[in-house]
């Protein structure tokens, strides 16, 4: 009989993160400050994160471990199961062998609460009262309010409006777990009433929820900022999916050929793609790694790699990564984790020396997919992680033309129960693809920063 669950036991769940700083040949241009454009120090950081995980920003060494008190959190969820999808493989009538990681399992829904918890943990250490973050679909924003719960922290989430209104039970989720939600651009802050000034129907921005809510903590002596994707240390504490991915293969006696996940600032794709990197840089076999984007928002398929501002305000430091321009406005698709103008600056490293390759989906393929994934697996997956499912689906009917075997695996990041809305519009014809015109592309690209 098939192994349709690969699972491993508490004390499998991995005891040191994966820092992928450590093997990289070229190490990633540093950040820079962004008023004198020089290199960021690390008091330049420390009004805003813990020394930590300043330190794990700028951390070279291979392995960094997991404290205790986060490993007995870890143990809440993980280790998370490796399922083989044997009623999707039959429904396409394929000889592929396909696996997902399942995210989903955690008590936010999603991977996100892998870092959420490190932070929350780290911050309370020192000293810190209250976290300020931003959040697209809300995945984010309700792993930190979670996390900031069971450390006795305040959190404070500014949410990109257009998902404020479209996913209402998010929201509901995080004042659930004690998080104060504000729609952004909000008036509570310089950079949202410049924004509200400049267009009052403004959708919002992952961009913009940023600059929001670095604004709160650096206004604030008891606040922090937490992000949930694009830094070092957020990716860092992210490898735990990729690790026991690994050591789940293994245990199936399989070798992954093909490995994909969705990629919007990159914290799922890098945290499952990063320990596979590490045997592609040491020579090993390993899987061709697939981060699946939208079209709307094409930031690793057509950005520029350049210097350029994490938010919309200018207020972060200036990362070395592929960008759309800081000022870009994605349209409002129901893939709220993916609307970000630019990705991790450690992918997009990996990116660029060739360890991974980038593809765009339109919103109507995927949601497709991810119905079809449903309907044959039993789980609605979150419409970023359905990016994940459509390639996936994809690369299987290819190995169905091609007559074959091989073995894929993805990762679900999480859940689609708290997004039926955008189910319904897909189900009703609502829903619309959005090619992001060439003639945006550019006027965008133009107001990047000259470094």
């Amino acid at each position: 009989m098939t192994q349709t669950k690969i699972l491993l036991s508490e004390a499998e769940i991995p005891e040191a993160w994966y820092n992928i700083q450590a093997d990289l040949p070229n190490p990633v241009p540093p950040p820079l400050h962004p008023g004198t454009r020089q290199p960021i120090a690390p008091e330049d950081l420390a009004l805003i994160f813990p020394m930590e995980l300043i330190k794990q920003e700028a951390s070279t060494e291979k392995w960094i471990p997991i404290p205790d008190e986060i490993r007995e959190i870890y143990r809440l969820w993980r280790p998370t199961p490796l399922v083989r999808a044997l009623r999707l493989e039959k429904a396409l009538d394929t000889p592929a062998r396909i696996y997902f990681k399942n995210e989903s399992y955690s008590p936010a829904g999603s991977h996100k609460l892998n870092t959420a918890a490190p932070q929350a943990y780290y911050n309370k250490r020192a000293g810190v009262k209250r976290l300020a973050t931003e959040t697209g679909a809300g995945q984010w924003g309700s792993a930190l309010s979670i996390a900031c719960r069971f450390f006795g922290l305040e959190c404070t989430v500014y949410m990109v409006k257009v998902s404020f209104q479209q996913k209402p039970y998010r929201r509901s989720l995080m004042q659930i777990f004690g998080g104060e939600v504000i729609p952004s651009p909000s008036d509570r802050t310089d950079s949202g009433r410049a924004a509200l000034a400049a267009n009052p129907d403004s959708p919002g921005s992952l961009g913009l929820a940023i600059s929001e809510a670095v604004e709160d903590a650096a206004k604030h002596a008891d606040t922090n900022y937490a992000l949930g994707s694009v830094l070092n240390h957020v990716l860092l504490h992210q490898t735990v999916i990729g690790l026991e991915t690994r050591a789940q293969l293994a245990k199936a006696g399989e070798q992954a050929d093909i490995a994909i996940g969705c990629c919007g600032g990159g914290s799922n794709f890098s945290g499952f793609a990063f320990p596979f990197v590490e045997q592609i840089i040491k020579g090993e076999a390993a899987p061709r790694l697939i981060a699946v984007e939208p079209t709307a928002c094409p930031t690793l398929t057509r950005g520029k790699l350049a210097y350029d501002f994490g938010d919309v305000a200018g207020l972060t430091p200036l990362l070395y990564m592929y960008t759309l321009g800081k000022d870009f406005m994605p349209p409002g698709i129901h893939a709220g984790g993916l609307r970000y103008h630019g990705d991790a600056p450690l992918l997009c490293q990996a990116i660029k020396n060739g360890y991974i390759h980038p593809v765009a989906y339109g919103q109507k393929r995927v949601f497709e997919s991810a119905v079809l994934f449903a309907q044959t697996e039993g789980i609605v997956p979150a419409p970023e992680s359905a990016h994940a499912v459509a390639c996936a689906i994809d690369e299987a009917i290819a190995c169905r033309e091609a007559g074959e075997g091989k073995t894929i695996v993805f990762c679900l990041s999480g859940h689609g129960y708290l997004d039926l809305a955008a189910y319904d519009n897909y189900l009703a014809g609502e829903l619309q693809d959005y090619p992001l015109p060439e003639a945006e592309l550019q006027q965008a690209l133009a107001g990047l920063p000259q470094v």
